[in-house]
C-alpha cells in the first residue's frame, strides 16, 4: 500500500513539473474629467459634470504563441467594457467584447478634430435617460448596428498599407433575427493619405432590415489635416434612407496646442429638414492635463423645423491621465 502511495505521488509530481506555467502580465490605466456644458433651449439643470474610467488588463503568451488579454473597464463605479483579445500568431486578432463597435461603427466619422464631433455634444439621443420635454432626438453618424456580445477580427497585414477589420454580431432577438455582418478597410499606402470604406449588413431598425455604408478621405501635410466623409443607410422603405456627410480641419499649432473645426450634415428619409452642426475646437495638452474647449452650433435637431430645436452652446472640460 505504501509503494502505490509512492509511485502515485511521484508520478503526480511528475505531470506537475511537466505542465507549464504560463507567466502573466497586468496593468491598470486610466483617467477622470470635469466638464462644463451650456446650450440655449435646453434645462439641463447642473451644467457641470465629472467622469472616471479605469482600465485594468491581463495578459499571458501561451506556448503555441497566442497571447490572451482580458480586459475590464470600470466606468464611474460600474463594469463597463469588457473583452477576450486573442492575438493569433501571423493570423490577426480576435475580438469577443461584452459592447463595444462594429468594423462599420468603428469608423462612423473619422473626421479630424481638436475635441469632439460637431453632433457629438449638444442635444440628447433617442436613449438619453434624462430629456426635456418636446425637444427632439438628435441624429448622430449613420454606424452599425450592434448588441452585446460580439466577434470582431483584425486582419493582419497583407498589402502594404491596406488594413482590414470584420465582425459579426449575432441575433439580438426581436431587433435582429438574422446575424450581422460588417467590414472595414483602411489604406495608408501614401505618406499622409488615409482612404477608407466601411459597410454594415442586415442591421435592424424595429421591424426594417438596414444596410449602410460610409466611405472617407484623410490627408495630413505639415501641421494640417483634413478629411471627408459621406455615408448612406438604406433600408426596407424610403423613410429609413438616411444620408450623412462630414469634414473637418485642424492645425497643429505647437506640440501641446491644436485647434480644429468639424462640420456635418444628417438627411433623414422621413424629415423635411436637414440637422446641421458645426464646432470649432481647441485643445491644449500639458503633462498629464488637457484642457479642451469647443464652440457647437446644432440646426434643425432631429431633423425639426421647430425653433426650440435649434441649438447653441460650448463645452469646456479639464482630464487627467494615469
Amino acid at each position: 500500500m505504501n509503494n502505490f502511495k509512492k509511485v502515485g505521488l511521484t508520478a503526480l509530481a511528475g505531470s506537475l513539473v511537466a505542465t507549464s506555467a504560463f507567466a502573466g502580465t497586468m496593468s491598470v490605466s486610466g483617467g477622470a474629467d470635469v466638464s462644463l456644458l451650456n446650450q440655449s433651449n435646453f434645462t439641463s439643470g447642473n451644467s457641470f459634470s465629472s467622469g472616471d474610467s479605469l482600465n485594468f488588463s491581463g495578459s499571458a503568451e501561451l506556448d503555441n504563441g497566442m497571447v490572451i488579454t482580458s480586459k475590464v473597464e470600470i466606468d464611474g463605479g460600474t463594469y463597463d467594457d469588457r473583452s477576450v483579445v486573442m492575438e493569433l500568431p501571423e493570423m490577426g486578432t480576435l475580438t469577443f467584447q461584452q459592447s463595444g463597435d462594429t468594423a462599420m461603427s468603428a469608423v462612423d466619422d473619422v473626421m479630424p478634430t481638436a475635441y469632439d464631433a460637431s453632433w457629438d455634444v449638444l442635444g440628447h439621443g433617442a436613449t438619453a435617460t434624462t430629456k426635456t420635454a418636446g425637444q427632439a432626438d438628435k441624429g448622430g453618424a449613420i454606424g452599425g448596428f450592434s448588441t452585446s456580445n460580439n466577434f470582431f477580427y483584425s486582419a493582419p497585414e497583407m498589402v502594404d498599407g491596406l488594413s482590414v477589420t470584420a465582425s459579426y454580431t449575432p441575433s439580438g432577438g426581436s431587433t435582429r433575427p438574422d446575424g450581422s455582418v460588417s467590414f472595414a478597410l483602411a489604406y495608408t499606402g501614401v505618406e499622409g493619405l488615409t482612404i477608407g470604406y466601411a459597410e454594415d449588413d442586415n442591421g435592424k431598425k424595429g421591424t426594417a432590415k438596414i444596410e449602410t455604408n460610409t466611405m472617407y478621405a484623410k490627408y495630413a501635410f505639415g501641421s494640417f489635416t483634413v478629411g471627408v466623409q459621406s455615408s448612406e443607410q438604406d433600408g426596407g422603405n424610403s423613410n429609413d434612407d438616411d444620408e450623412f456627410s462630414a469634414h473637418g480641419i485642424t492645425y497643429q499649432v505647437s506640440d501641446d496646442l491644436s485647434i480644429g473645426y468639424h462640420a456635418s450634415e444628417r438627411e433623414f428619409g422621413d424629415k423635411t429638414a436637414d440637422e446641421e452642426t458645426k464646432s470649432i475646437q481647441a485643445s491644449y495638452t500639458m503633462g498629464g492635463v488637457t484642457l479642451k474647449a469647443q464652440s457647437v452650433s446644432m440646426d434643425n435637431t432631429g431633423g425639426s423645423t421647430s425653433a426650440r430645436d435649434d441649438v447653441d452652446g460650448y463645452k469646456v472640460a479639464v482630464s487627467f491621465a494615469f
